[in-house]
């Protein structure tokens, strides 16, 4: 077996683990660097606490507080621009998964002056880029792990830029930063963790047993205190959870691609700003079960530790796909298309966007083709 696995060379994990940003900036060399992050932690304050944590080091910053869900382009280089005329000598990228994304185009085209559409696809990138600590704020994308930067496009078509060069330098998580969620992101971004390791259990493709072995961690963490997080949501034990179950996440499909259920949600954020995760869980459960053709095995195996009702019990197919669907019902986010605006006159675009997504639709257990993809948004309606 040929095995090839890559992460962030430095994780730093743990309650009040802010505090050590200063001296991951020294040791990065980092004197000037740039935030990238969005308006809402920006006017929550808590952007303001990395700052003062940093100036009291000698640490001058700038920020760019724009990033916007399924972030544009011009995001990336507003960015760069503020990058520039500040002099900046590193990024940090803090918040969820859209300004982590940004961060990681910005390291790289604060640098490299090359067009981004010569960026997108698999392994794209040239050169070197900027220094990059990410520091995440949702416990969901597990972007501060990969090496994936995903942006939507004028035409509302996503695309990745996906290279190794992109993995940061230092991934900071502390579940502090995560306290002030609302219950529905946090639902949303739980949901979208579970989805990544489950994917990376059943990639086709890069299928590997340390992915594997992550996948099923990151679930068990996840499994047991998602409903706890959504409901309790100043429980500190549930939230270090679920942020380290997210990263385990992050470490799996980083190294095992994610496939179908990304694919068909993809055009779901893009076109109608579902918030990624909602948009995951909108088309879970039916791909779930157009999978379980193929996939039958790989998810009973996952089943108990996603769901811990199911500990101890003879699995089968329906045990789990009916779990799943009564997780979201808990916790009471849309369920169905129609509850974000979609109706039937929108799927045949979707489903015609979802079969551009060729880098993750190769990596399914059973091959979707554009009348699968039809149908399985047909269900979800």
């Amino acid at each position: 077996m040929s095995i090839s696995f890559q992460t962030v060379p430095s994780i730093e994990s743990g309650l009040g683990k802010i505090s050590i940003l200063p001296d991951v900036c020294n040791r990065l060399n980092i004197k000037k660097p740039i935030i990238v992050t969005d308006k809402g932690l920006f006017q929550l304050g808590l952007v303001e606490k990395l700052e003062k944590i940093l100036e009291k080091n000698n640490i001058q910053t700038c920020i760019y507080k724009d990033v916007l869900a399924d972030p544009p382009e011009h995001n990336i280089f507003d960015a760069v621009n503020l990058f520039e005329d500040f002099g900046a000598d590193g990024v940090i990228g803090f918040g969820g998964g859209s300004s982590m994304d940004v961060a990681k185009a910005v390291s790289y085209f604060s640098i490299n002056k090359i067009s981004i559409s010569e960026c997108y696809g698999v392994n794209k990138l040239v050169n070197k880029r900027s220094p990059l600590i990410q520091i995440p704020t949702t416990a969901g994308t597990g972007s501060e792990l990969t090496p994936i930067a995903i942006f939507t496009l004028e035409s509302e078509q996503k695309m990745g830029i996906v290279d190794p060069l992109l993995y940061a330098d230092y991934a900071i998580l502390d579940a502090d930063l995560t306290l002030g969620l609302p219950a529905d992101i946090t639902a949303y971004s739980g949901i979208d963790a579970m989805v990544h390791a489950i994917e990376a259990y059943t990639t086709k493709i890069k299928k590997n047993p340390i992915s594997d072995s992550l996948a099923k961690k990151a679930l068990t963490l996840l499994g047991s205190n998602l409903r706890i997080a959504v409901n309790e949501p100043k429980n500190r034990v549930a939230r270090e959870n679920m942020l380290l179950g997210s990263m385990l996440a992050g470490m799996a499909f980083a190294n095992a691609p994610c496939a179908a259920v990304h694919a068909l949600a993809y055009p779901i954020g893009a076109k109608f700003h579902v918030p990624h995760g909602l948009s995951n869980s909108l088309v879970l459960s039916k791909v779930l079960q157009f999978n379980s053709l193929k996939a039958e095995n790989m998810y009973c195996e996952i089943a108990a530790d996603c769901l811990p009702q199911l500990i101890g019990k003879k699995i089968t197919i329906d045990d789990f796909i009916i779990g799943i669907e009564e997780l979201i019902a808990d916790l009471k986010i849309p369920k169905c298309l129609k509850d974000v605006g979609i109706t039937s006159n929108d799927i045949p675009k979707l489903a015609e966007d979802a079969m551009k997504q060729e880098r993750l639709l190769v990596n399914n257990p059973r091959e979707l083709k554009l009348k699968d993809a039809v149908s399985i948004y047909e269900a979800a309606l």
